[in-house]
């Protein structure tokens, strides 16, 4: 069999995928000859009230910009540096923010263990303890991401689970949710019942994978544990100076829920990408994907020669695991195109 030409998109990462037309659109119509700068503009007071809208509540938002820094920002306000965060080991602030967290909030990670990428209650009753007083850091926050980096969603009795037992333990829920557009697509859930009602304290909103060229939001659920952020958010360099451009895109994402709308296509397309390519020979699909990541196990000997032909990231090197994920440009051509790749160069049927 022919191995046919790469795909036009990139399996890879949605990082890879450029940025939707309506929020290009949005940031040109936002390019005028003055704004008042740091957040005084009419945008970002828009694009508050939106969250406000879509949370039913009083929310205080902060635009940062990026998802580390976001990240950062959020855990901060919560931490004092003798504090500890409660994680997966597998959470993005543990495995790809190089050390980001802990030296911008001098507090510790505590990394539990997880098969699923998912925390539970247990887990975090287990490592909650401070029980060494001065000597021992002591729990503060519980962080997980949503979606998880392994593409697994919280349910919303889970996520109300973690958020019950947070609270108990007089800890902090705080939620990655870099992909978290994924995760209201997957479920069909909307944020007032995902995260609101759950009891999360502090989302991470994610933009930048779902069609925007770069800017996240720090939402605070309780507005009183952002009484500093705005000092922290200075001090790790997340403070736009033009934030209308950052609020520009999301508000470009959120009307009518297009971000919802672009996670969906991204959750199907990884559906699909998983029946195209289940029956190839060589190729074990570990697991129906829950959003937009699809986790496969390959021939070892036909993995680098695949990723020459369309680039994407190895997950476990000595399992042969190999993650491909899609994005809201990501086509059904582009599906097929990559299966009958994958098919072409491991010498399957397709």
């Amino acid at each position: 069999m022919a191995v046919p030409d790469p795909p036009a998109c990139s399996f890879a990462s949605d990082n890879t995928a450029g940025v939707l037309p309506e929020v290009l659109d949005a940031l040109a119509a936002a390019n005028t000859p003055a704004a008042l700068a740091y957040g005084d503009d009419e945008w970002t007071g828009r694009v508050v009230e939106r969250f406000r809208e879509l949370f039913d509540a009083p929310v205080e938002v902060l635009l940062c910009w990026g998802g580390t820094g976001a990240n950062v920002v959020g855990l901060a306000s919560l931490l004092q540096p003798w504090q500890a965060v409660i994680c997966p080991d597998s959470a993005h602030i543990a495995t790809d923010e190089c050390g980001a967290p802990s030296r911008f909030t001098g507090s510790t990670l505590l990394d539990v263990p997880v098969v699923d990428g998912k925390l539970s209650p247990e887990a975090v009753r287990a490592r909650a303890s401070g029980g060494h007083g001065e000597h021992q850091v002591q729990p503060a926050v519980v962080s997980v991401s949503q979606t998880t980096e392994v593409g697994t969603v919280y349910r919303t009795d889970e996520l109300r689970a973690l958020g019950d037992t947070a609270h108990e333990l007089g800890l902090r829920l705080h939620v990655d949710g870099a992909r978290i557009a994924n995760a209201v697509a997957a479920t069909g859930d909307d944020l007032v019942t995902m995260i609101r009602d759950t009891g999360v304290d502090v989302l991470t909103f994610g933009a930048t994978k779902n069609g925007a060229m770069y800017g996240e939001a720090v939402v605070y659920l309780d507005p009183s544990l952002a009484t500093h952020a705005r000092f922290v958010r200075k001090q790790a360099g997340q403070l736009p100076s033009k934030s209308r451009f950052v609020a520009a895109q999301l508000l470009a994402l959120l009307e009518g829920d297009r971000w919802v709308g672009t996670a969906a296509h991204a959750n199907a397309m990884a559906a699909l990408l998983a029946d195209r390519v289940r029956g190839i020979a060589g190729v074990e699909v570990l697991g129906a994907p829950e959003a937009n990541a699809l986790f496969v196990r390959l021939p070892k000997a036909h993995i680098e020669a695949l990723k020459d032909w369309s680039f994407f990231w190895d997950w476990d090197v000595d399992d042969g695991v190999v993650r491909w994920m899609t994005s809201f440009v990501t086509t059904v051509e582009d599906v097929e195109h990559f299966a009958a790749g994958v098919a072409a160069i491991l010498g399957g049927d397709g």
